[in-house]
C-alpha cells in the first residue's frame, strides 16, 4: 500500500501580494460571514506581519490576534482600522447589477 503524504496547508504562504490580499478579502467578504472575514483579516495581517499590523493600528498584537480569530467578534472600528494598516480599502457596489 501507498502511503500518503501531508502537508499542512496556510493560505498566509499564499498572500504575496496586495492583488493576492484583495482578491482574498473580496471573497471572503462575498460569503457574508463575519466570522470569516475576520479569519481573512487575521491571515492577511499574519501575511503582511502582524507585529507590524498591531503597531500601525494601536492595538495590541495579543488583543488583535483574538480579535481577528474565527472565535473573535471584532468591532467595526477594528476592521476599519486594520483594513487601512494593510494598504486595502473597502468599496460599496449594487449587489442588483
Amino acid at each position: 500500500m501507498e502511503r500518503i503524504r501531508l502537508t499542512r496547508w496556510d493560505v498566509v504562504d499564499h498572500l504575496q501580494t496586495e492583488e493576492d490580499m484583495a482578491a482574498y478579502l473580496e471573497a471572503a467578504l462575498e460569503e457574508n460571514d463575519p466570522a470569516f472575514v475576520a479569519v481573512a483579516l487575521g491571515d492577511i495581517a499574519r501575511a503582511k506581519g502582524l507585529a507590524e499590523i498591531a503597531r500601525e493600528t494601536g492595538i495590541g498584537r495579543k488583543k488583535l490576534q483574538d480579535a481577528l480569530s474565527p472565535e473573535g467578534k471584532p468591532e467595526f472600528a477594528t476592521v476599519l482600522k486594520v483594513i487601512h494598516a494593510l494598504g486595502l480599502r473597502l468599496r460599496a457596489t449594487s449587489s442588483h447589477a
